[in-house]
């Protein structure tokens, strides 16, 4: 199992409940798939750089997670058509 490290950001104007789902929903998926959360740290909302599809803050989430080499492809899926999700990284250790 290799060592990964994804930071994704949410959208800032979902509720509390919503956003910690969706933090949830992506554990679940490590953990569903034979892997182990190590870490989840929330770093809150943060203002942009510049403007990512017409937001200007978001709510940033850096998971750090032990996985088979296939499992960041899914996740990266998941991520890529969640709505809620507006920029992802997902890197190897």
């Amino acid at each position: 199992m290799n060592k990964y490290e994804v930071l994704y950001i949410i959208d800032a104007a979902l509720d509390d409940a919503a956003k910690d789902a969706l933090v949830a929903r992506f554990s679940k998926l490590v953990t569903d798939n034979a892997g182990e959360v190590e870490s989840v740290d929330k770093w809150g909302v943060r203002k942009f750089a510049y403007e990512m599809n017409f937001k200007n803050e978001g709510y940033y989430v850096l998971m750090n997670f032990s996985a088979n080499p296939d499992l960041p492809a899914e996740m990266e899926r998941q991520m890529r058509i969640s709505d809620d999700v507006i920029r992802y990284l997902v890197v190897r250790k």
